[in-house]
């Protein structure tokens, strides 16, 4: 298969699968989109700030707030007590209170809010408060977690086939350790919300949120209101990357509790460091794990424990973790298998989505796995990887996974030898392996890994979505639906869709804001499955419009119905052809609906969450990466010298959006493996304290960090399912091509120590020093 390039996009194509340009670009590079701290405030608008605990697990014995309420512009200060509902703002487990009562679980835990006139009053007033606590003992690893058996939910077992005879019978086996951090959603826009007073008891919320039902529901349980009390609105985030689908209730709840307690309007901005100190991030996980293969290197058995790291609440744990068990494979056939997944409650804060949610996890282990196989028996990572790959052809037995769904769309094997030929890899190998055998210092190192991610929610009530189309009697489209829009180019698919199934130029249809007002009962902006679902669901509502057009225009003209075509801006049939506007304006006269609705609910999906098994995912997308790093053996600093990535999208809606997530979440995932070391204080006064709150001390990758060369290809590929188009999401999976730099690094690593490094993630310049010269059983 050969790699496609974008086509950018000429007025009379049709505009589905060409590089239409962002929806919003012009305003992105001009300064002047408009975000929810862009908005204008309404007179008399609050300021909101959060009060925090500096204590990471305790009993609060003594909340002195008068200095706060006497503090300059401080109109008033809300604890536990003001709130006139539930006191909790968790997703699934209501185990996640808005404001601690009595308990503190984590360091930077919110006690209580206060209202100022101005956003720096009440930051300066929040800091006033004069607490004593009754420390009790914390935990804040999984290592103390587990010896305390102390879970925020239930350890889970899966299971296929027999594990324990295969190890016992294999050839050759293996026991092994890892451990992956954590990672901050880092945001450009922190998390906001704006919460304005209408009517009749009733709100209008402005939330940057994946997840705007989520937020209505949130809100509506801790005021003790009606869902149809409440509004919703997101235009667009500065980034949410999952940190903005479960984890923005609590600042949007913040907000709508100063509106109900005031009656005025209430603006919550969080200031960075407080926003990395109380928003939860990526689980970190810690493997144990024994494989047993033949001789060739053939997985014959493995058993894995994962801990996870999540937090004092459950938050979005059980989800992300059951992901994590339908990762463990990637692209891999285990024929048995049995995996522990540790749910771990430490008193830090709660974990939550992240891109990818428990995919990247999963693959780490099963990929550090088969790279102790291979360096274990002396033979190439790559060839152990193609030996374990999934089936790829009819009749092949070697296709179910361990959750019991069949993989039935393989293209890996396909991808990994394209980008093999492509990158040069063989040649490649061999240089380096000369250049290391004559270099004492530098060392470099190639790897090239390939991933599988299934795409849909696990909860399959989420796998669906609502859309509204309004042509106006002008013959120009506004499109709303239930996705919200944080970059990624949602809004920009949405408009191509709907403007090619009208036959319409781009400039005639607009998006407006996702609003629960418009669209009820929305399912949030994640999964990668916000084109997917809110692209059928606009297609479908289209279509709707489109034929009462079509049968206007037979009728008017005396044609076949299924004669007529849509495009252009014109519709036509042999020598009849009218432009859309002038039929348009004819249906409005002649009283025909020229707005409806669309739904789409995904098909062939299921999953018992009881036995972990089922068809998940309604497809996979698939990637491979390959890329040389060089490291400094004497000081630990690496460099990405070249990436080359072969990705699957399917048949792309607009190949320059897609390419630009693969770069993006690429760089992503390298940063979450190289750099990005969160560290929360062991003991102390400040116990429990994330110390890695700042740009100062979180290193998210620069423009410096990105490979000086960078190949990006899309695999031609259409879906074998029928999504929108036949396309593939690319929101969460490039994130996962980024293994191809670890994997590198440590073998660079391996290289300078002579046999395999036990490098750990993030590979910083510490870790890389740590994997040369430490002793790999200490």
């Amino acid at each position: 298969m050969n790699a496609v390039e974008p086509r950018i996009a000429t007025q009379d194509e049709k505009t589905v699968g060409l590089s239409i340009t962002h929806e919003s670009a012009a305003l992105h590079v001009s300064g002047s989109a408009s975000y929810i701290d862009d908005l204008l405030e309404m007179q008399g608008t609050l300021h909101a700030a959060f009060g925090l605990s500096t204590c990471a697990h305790g009993r609060i014995l003594s909340m002195d707030l008068d200095a706060v309420r006497q503090a300059p512009g401080v109109v008033s200060v809300l604890t536990a007590r003001d709130i006139p509902g539930l006191n909790d703002c968790g997703p699934i487990i209501k185990d996640d209170p808005i404001l601690a009562d009595g308990l503190v679980q984590f360091y930077g835990q919110p006690m209580f809010i206060v209202l100022a006139e101005s956003h720096d009053a009440a930051r300066r007033a929040a800091r006033l408060a004069k607490v004593e606590y009754e420390a009790l003992p914390a935990m804040l690893t999984t290592a103390e977690a587990i010896a305390a058996e102390s879970w925020v939910l239930p350890p889970v077992d899966m299971h296929k086939g027999d594990a324990e005879a295969a190890l016992a019978a294999a050839p050759q086996r293996l026991k092994g350790k890892a451990h992956h951090g954590g990672q901050e959603h880092f945001y450009l826009e922190g998390q906001i919300a704006y919460a304005l007073p209408r009517d009749q008891d009733t709100m209008h919320l402005h939330s940057s949120t994946q997840h705007p039902t989520e937020m209505q529901h949130a809100v509506a349980h801790m005021l003790h209101w009606h869902s149809h009390q409440i509004s919703v609105e997101c235009r667009r985030m500065g980034g949410g990357f999952g940190g903005k689908e479960s984890q923005s209730a609590q600042i949007a709840c913040a907000a709508a509790l100063g509106v109900w307690k005031t009656g005025r309007p209430v603006k919550m901005r969080l200031d960075r460091d407080d926003d990395m100190t109380l928003t939860g991030k990526r689980h970190d996980f810690d493997f144990e794990w024994e494989v047993g293969f033949d001789n060739e290197g053939r997985i014959l058995g493995l058993r894995v424990q994962m801990a996870s790291r999540c937090g004092f609440s459950a938050d979005l744990s059980g989800p992300v973790n059951d992901r994590a068990l339908c990762h463990i494979d990637n692209c891999y056939y285990l024929d048995a298998v049995a995996v522990k997944s540790l749910r771990c409650k430490t008193h830090t804060v709660s974990n939550t989505a992240f891109r990818g949610f428990g995919g990247p996890q999963g693959m780490f282990a099963i990929e550090y796995i088969l790279d102790d196989i291979a360096r274990h028996l002396g033979r190439d990572a790559l060839d152990i990887r193609r030996l374990n790959l999934y089936g790829d052809s009819a009749g092949d037995e070697r296709v179910m996974t361990p959750y019991g769904a069949k993989v039935e769309d393989n293209v890996a094997p396909a991808m990994i030898e394209e980008l093999a030929a492509s990158s040069d890899y063989a040649a490649r190998r061999a240089a380096i392996t000369a250049f290391n055998a004559s270099s004492p210092v530098i060392k470099r190192g190639l790897a090239l890994t390939p991933l599988k991610f299934g795409i849909s929610f696990n909860a399959t009530l989420y796998n669906q979505a609502g859309a509204v189309v309004h042509v106006y009697a002008d013959g120009t489209v506004l499109v709303t639906h239930g996705g919200t829009e944080m970059g990624q180019g949602l809004y920009t698919k949405i408009r191509q869709i709907v403007a090619h199934e009208l036959g319409l130029s781009p400039a005639t249809v607009r998006l407006s804001s996702t609003d629960t007002s418009r669209v009820p009962n929305t399912s949030a902006t994640a999964a990668s499955s916000g084109a997917d679902l809110n692209g059928k669901a606009a297609q479908a509502a289209a279509i709707k419009i489109k034929q009462r057009l079509t049968d206007l225009f037979a009728k008017h003209h005396g044609v076949p119905a299924d004669s007529v075509v849509f495009a252009n801006d014109c519709v036509q049939s042999g020598s009849a052809s009218m432009p859309f506007a002038e039929l348009v304006i004819e249906a409005y006269r002649s009283r025909i609906q020229l707005w409806d609705s669309g739904f789409y609910s995904t098909p062939k999906i299921h999953w018992n969450k009881e036995t972990l098994q089922g068809k998940p995912f309604f497809y996979y997308a698939y990637g491979a990466s390959c890329a040389e790093v060089a490291v400094d053996t004497l000081t630990g600093e690496s460099k990405v010298l070249r990436v080359d990535i072969l990705h699957d999208v399917g048949k792309s809606l607009n190949p320059a959006i897609d390419i630009g997530q693969i770069e993006g979440g690429f760089i992503q995932g390298m940063g979450w493996l190289t750099t990005e070391e969160l560290w929360f204080r062991p003991a102390g006064a400040q116990q429990g304290r994330n110390m890695t709150h700042a740009p100062s001390t979180y290193k998210i990758p620069a423009a410096s960090d990105c490979p000086p060369v960078m190949n990006v290809k899309l695999f031609d590929n259409a879906n074998v399912e029928d999504t929108i188009h036949k396309s593939k999401a690319v929101g969460e999976p490039p994130l996962m091509l980024a293994f191809s730099v670890f994997f590198a690094l440590r073998d660079a690593c391996s290289a300078a120590r002579g046999s395999t490094a036990p490098l750990q993630a993030p590979a910083t310049a510490e870790a890389i020093l740590r994997a040369i010269t430490e002793d790999a059983t200490a």
